[in-house]
């Protein structure tokens, strides 16, 4: 079965109680090789992104035979059990504060009903990835946001690609 060509989408997930799960490199690390995975399966193209110590933003578009609903819980599924067996090895004090007390799971890496808005112009892509891109600064972490690395910003600033995943939101 095909499902119609779908419009990008300017995706949100933020860590549980805005803890500071994302801090470590590896953990933004797991994040990157995600999505480096599902574009390699050619289940998503991402725009733009940016991954923050407790929270990310990711403008992505589902290819045709995927559905969002089943691409987002996955990524979110493998992120979040990836993130909690580096912190059962690392961090055992901060992923004791991800303890939940719940049927299906035992620890929760990522707050429920993540942010998923679909983006119809270029116009309002444009202005989510400038968001996105001055996440990084609005935080004070560095002065320009193409200096920050888990971003897309050198990609659209310098037309430096380093994750070998990025496409180009004009194609």
């Amino acid at each position: 079965m095909q499902f119609p060509t779908l419009h990008p989408t300017f995706f949100t997930a933020t860590c549980k109680d805005w803890l500071y799960l994302l801090h470590d490199v590896q953990c933004k690390d797991i994040i990157i090789n995600s999505l480096a995975f599902l574009v390699e399966k050619e289940r998503i193209r991402v725009f733009g992104f940016v991954i923050m110590n407790n929270h990310q933003h990711i403008i992505w578009q589902m290819l045709s035979n995927q559905k969002p609903e089943d691409v987002q819980r996955d990524f979110l599924k493998y992120t979040g059990q990836q993130i909690k067996f580096y912190l059962q090895k690392n961090n055992r004090s901060l992923l004791e504060k991800c303890k939940v007390d719940a049927k299906d799971r035992q620890y929760q890496i990522w707050k429920r009903n993540a942010l998923s808005i679909d983006i119809y112009s270029e116009e309002v892509m444009v202005q989510k990835l400038n968001y996105i891109h001055l996440n990084p600064v609005r935080a004070g972490l560095v002065l320009l946001p193409e200096d920050y690395l888990y971003s897309s910003a050198a990609f659209y600033e310098l037309q430096f690609e380093q994750f070998g995943f990025l496409s180009h939101y004009k194609g």
